[in-house]
C-alpha cells in the first residue's frame, strides 16, 4: 500500500513538473503579440499578426542553391504606395518598399543594406530583386 502511494505521489509530481516546464503551442508572443509557433509574423503595413503563408500574392525563390526553396509573400498598403516583403533569410521580419513616382516599382530605403525592388512580371505576377538579381517570382 506504501509503494502504490509512493509511486502515485511520484508519477503525479513527475506530470506536474512536466507541464510546467513545457511550453504550450502559441506560447511563444513576440513583442507585438504574434505566436510565431502558430505561424503569425506581424505586419507593418496591416498593423497586425498576419499568416504569410495564407496571403494572396506570394512568390518563389529563383534559382537556389539550397536543397529548398523558400517563398515570400507581399501586401500593400491601401493606396498601393508601400509593399511589405517577407524575407525570410534577412534580419528583420519584413522589409518596406516604397513606391516612386506613377511607376509599379517599389523600393527599399537607404535603410537597410541590401537594395530590394519589387516590379510587375507577366500578366499578374511580381519579382523581388535583390542587388539587381531576382531572387523571387
Amino acid at each position: 500500500m506504501k509503494k502504490t502511494i509512493l509511486l502515485s505521489t511520484l508519477f503525479l509530481g513527475f506530470l506536474t513538473f512536466a507541464q510546467q516546464n513545457t511550453p504550450a503551442l502559441g506560447g511563444d508572443r513576440d513583442v507585438h503579440g504574434c505566436k510565431g509557433s502558430a505561424g503569425y509574423t506581424y505586419s507593418q503595413i496591416r498593423n497586425n499578426c498576419v499568416k504569410v503563408f495564407e496571403q494572396k500574392i506570394k512568390l518563389k525563390e529563383v534559382n537556389s542553391d539550397k536543397s529548398y526553396h523558400t517563398m515570400t509573400a507581399v501586401i500593400f498598403s491601401k493606396d498601393m504606395k508601400r509593399a511589405e516583403i517577407f524575407i525570410p533569410d534577412g534580419a528583420a521580419k519584413s522589409i518596406i518598399l516604397e513606391k516612386e513616382g506613377k511607376d509599379k516599382i517599389w523600393k527599399s530605403g537607404s535603410y537597410i543594406k541590401d537594395s530590394y525592388v519589387l516590379i510587375p512580371y507577366k500578366k499578374k505576377g511580381y519579382q523581388i530583386k535583390k542587388n539587381d538579381v531576382v531572387i523571387y517570382q
